[in-house]
């Protein structure tokens, strides 16, 4: 018997019973059972799995990985190269021995750093290092309270030896959402009290149209709060277009350091971005919503698991079906078509795509990507019209920002200000100015990858396209401000670090590019012409935005900063 001219070998002995591979032990099979309960299973929600076996035994053993590998059907090899993948699994080979109960992560990005973040790290490493595990963490989304630690899931601000030591003395390893919620913090009770969800269940009852709805939306000039700036009515308008199903997908990643807006909404009001996201979905026609929050917020995600189900179980309508997950700990997933990877159960890696990721969403189906903050101003601008958002902006600029603010300022935090407002406005009128002797030496103004710029552009209005042709861009409107006590080289090196780390490996010019420049950015004399060279490369072969942006802080350092490394 041939097939295409080439003949099948006959079977021989017996047809295997059982599939090849490890088989997985009965004791580990029954634990993980009880684990994932009645959960269904399916490989999308595999790192959800993986966070139950992580958080009820401290670490993935090979063991587990085998028992649910046997549980999903999956092959090991797809089981384990995901949980490889996040940072925030342990993954314990046979014969290694098991990670410390306790594990203190001290936060090292750029704005804990300027907070003393090294001097921390290098004290609990001496003092507890022989009963806990410390180690460096990239940002933790706190970097108001610079410098952080994380004990366990239990972030401590303004962290010091005394106040982590008592934290892991007491074994004080939970984020308690007493411990998050702030003063005046609105549930579900007190949200619909105001009126909450009248919108959607009135849109939904047919008293406005979809096309009104997002003719509104287009004239605000409302755009992506996440770092791309793709206008809101644009974009509901294309995705709309394509063929249903269609699905929601919400991202919470918010791992730029520098970055916390999202984190201070969801600890205040959550229910303003979830009402957004119900008006985007009836608009649009939507059939589910997902929400992607990061890892190190296990605080808001204690609320969102509280605040959805008390809105499930009193909808103000028939709800479309909404899904938390839960990011493992990878800066990657902050770029949408990364995120819809993890959502799915894969490695973070992005996709090449495209030229908008409704085309190749969520399980292949066309999907509208939103930051939460953009979400959070839908209710307000058709309750209030567009005009009224428009209308705040400074220097010819239209909107709204959340400004998150960290560095050498007398007040960190996130500040709800004009768009187009200058460095020397916002900190002068929202940031208390900056602390005794320091005086401004330069800015981020948009997170690590935003690029830096010196004292004399803090005359430069932030927003959207005003700061492109410095070389740099606002992003998510995280602003890091330096002093004449810091370096823009050394705070440069800080941010290629990151991007090394979190590199996803995926692409050469990325994953080689980030190390390499950091290498060089070491040297006191910078190579500039290499360094050019690289940062051509990278920004023309990266197949998404972390390798394309990484070159932007060190050729601002070159550009603007060139005595710090000539």
């Amino acid at each position: 018997m041939t097939t295409s001219g080439v003949p099948l070998r006959p079977k021989r002995g017996r047809v295997r019973s059982t599939p090849k591979g490890r088989r997985a032990d009965p004791l580990a099979h029954d634990e993980v059972r009880a684990l994932l309960g009645d959960a269904p299973r399916r490989s999308d929600l595999l790192i959800e799995f993986l966070h139950k076996i992580q958080d009820r035994y401290g670490c993935l053993q090979a063991r587990h990985l085998v028992a649910l590998a046997a549980e999903l059907k999956m092959a090991m090899a797809e089981v384990y190269e995901v949980a490889t993948f996040y940072h925030h699994f342990d993954v314990i080979k046979e014969g290694d021995p098991l990670p410390p109960a306790i594990t203190v992560r001290v936060c090292d990005s750029l704005s804990c750093e300027l907070a003393g973040a090294h001097e921390l790290l290098a004290t609990l490493q001496s003092t507890l290092g022989g009963r806990v595990r410390v180690k460096h963490a990239p940002c933790v989304g706190r970097c108001d309270t610079a410098p952080v630690a994380v004990v366990g899931q239990h972030p401590i601000p303004h962290a010091t030896p005394a106040s982590v030591s008592a934290a892991v003395d007491a074994v004080d390893v939970k984020h308690p959402v007493s411990g998050t919620v702030t003063p005046g913090h609105i549930d579900y009770t007190a949200y619909r009290g105001s009126g909450g969800y009248a919108l959607p269940a009135a849109c939904v009852a047919g008293q406005k149209s979809a096309a009104d709805v997002i003719a509104v939306m287009e004239h605000s000039g409302l755009r992506g709060l996440g770092g791309a700036g793709f206008p809101t009515g644009r974009k509901w308008k294309l995705v709309a277009a394509e063929p249903a199903p269609r699905l929601l997908a919400i991202n919470i990643d918010e791992g730029e350091p520098g970055t916390f807006k999202d984190r201070y909404y969801l600890e205040r009001d959550p229910h303003r971005f979830l009402e957004g996201a119900l008006i985007a979905a009836w608009a649009v026609g939507l059939d589910a919503i997902y929400i992607y929050l990061r890892d190190e917020y296990h605080g808001c995600r204690e609320i969102l698991e509280r605040e959805i189900a008390a809105l499930q179980k009193d909808p103000p309508y028939a709800l479309p079906a909404i899904h938390l997950r839960r990011g493992a700990g990878a800066y990657i997933c902050g770029e949408e078509s990364a995120m819809i990877e993890s959502i799915e159960g894969k490695r973070g890696e992005p996709r090449l795509r495209p030229p908008y990721v409704a085309q190749v969403g969520l399980f292949g189906r066309p999907t509208l990507e939103h930051n939460m903050e953009t979400l959070h101003w839908v209710r307000e601008i058709l309750e209030k019209g567009p005009d009224w958002f428009a209308g705040h902006g400074r220097h010819g600029r239209k909107g709204l920002r959340s400004f998150s603010v960290s560095g050498r300022v007398n007040k960190p935090g996130v500040h709800l200000a004009p768009a187009g407002i200058t460095l020397r406005e916002l900190i002068d009128e929202y940031c208390g100015g900056m602390p005794d002797g320091h005086e401004l030496y330069g800015y981020l103004p948009g997170g690590a990858s935003g690029g830096i710029l010196p004292a004399s552009k803090a005359g430069v209005p932030l927003d959207f396209d005003t700061l492109n042709e410095y070389g740099c861009f606002i992003g998510s409107a995280a602003i890091i401000v330096l002093s004449n006590h810091d370096t823009a080289a050394a705070a440069a090196r800080n941010v290629m670090k990151f991007f090394a780390d979190e590199s996803c490996g995926q692409c050469t010019p990325c994953r080689v590019g980030t190390v390499k420049a950091l290498e060089l950015m070491k040297t006191k004399r910078w190579d500039a012409p290499l360094l050019k060279e690289l940062s051509q490369a990278m920004m023309d072969a990266s197949i998404c935005g972390l390798g394309q942006a990484a070159p932007n802080p060190m050729l601002t350092v070159m550009k603007y900063f060139p005595k710090e490394v000539d």
